[in-house]
Parts: structure tokens; sequence; C-alpha cells
């Protein structure tokens, strides 16, 4: 292969490597931003210490917003509060899992779920 070829060969190996690995950067980056967002929130303007939360993860989700941050807390670690954050933190919902169910908790029992009061201090 003369010098000519093997350079068009190499930036288009490259360029081929770039177009799969890209949308792959995309998602853990952005994930990684909302989890971030998040955390912060949580931490500066709602006053929760880090080591109240268990975990902050983000995913990416088919439906839209396509990111989304599931949250869990160390003092209620059967439920998942979900958040969005894109202009701005919003609690949007929560899930219990089906044990918590099954022993009677109820939304009503959740420590930490208070969407409307984050939306209302996002105005």
């Amino acid at each position: 292969m003369n010098k000519k070829k093997r350079y068009i060969f190499i930036t288009v190996v490259v360029l081929l490597v770039m177009l799969i690995v890209s949308p792959f950067l995309y998602v853990q980056a952005n994930k990684f931003i909302y989890a971030h967002r998040v955390t912060e929130y949580l931490i500066e303007k709602k006053g929760y210490a880090k080591d109240e939360i268990a975990s902050v993860q983000g995913v990416w989700s088919v439906k839209l917003p396509p990111f989304l941050v599931i949250v869990k807390f160390k003092d209620e670690p059967d439920v998942e509060y979900i958040y969005f954050a894109h202009a701005g933190v919003l609690q949007s919902s929560h899930r219990i899992s089906d044990e918590a169910i099954q022993r009677g908790k109820t939304k009503s029992d959740l420590k930490h779920f208070a969407p409307t009061m984050d939306m209302e201090q996002q105005k």
C-alpha cells in the first residue's frame, strides 16, 4: 500500500471508530452530568448530608426527557425517587419496591417525596 492509500485507510478507520463511540460517550457524559446536578441540588438546596444519600444514578431513558436520575436514601432503601435535571432540578415521581408495598408502605409513608414543592421552588 502506498502512503496515500494508507493515510486514507487510517483516516476512514478513525472516523468510523469515532462515529461508533461518540453516541456512547454522549450518553455516559450526560448521565454523569445529570447525576451531579441532582447531587448538588440535594446537598446545597435541600440540605441533605452526603451520608444520607445511598445512591444517585443517572439513567438514559427511551421516553422523554431522555435523561433522568434515580435517587435512593439510606433511611428508605426500598424507594427510588425520580428526578429530572434539565432546566433545573425537579423531583417527578417515586417507585416503591414490591416488598415494601407488600409490607404496607404507601405514598403517604414516604419521607422524601415532595414533587410539588420542588416545582414551586423552580418558579
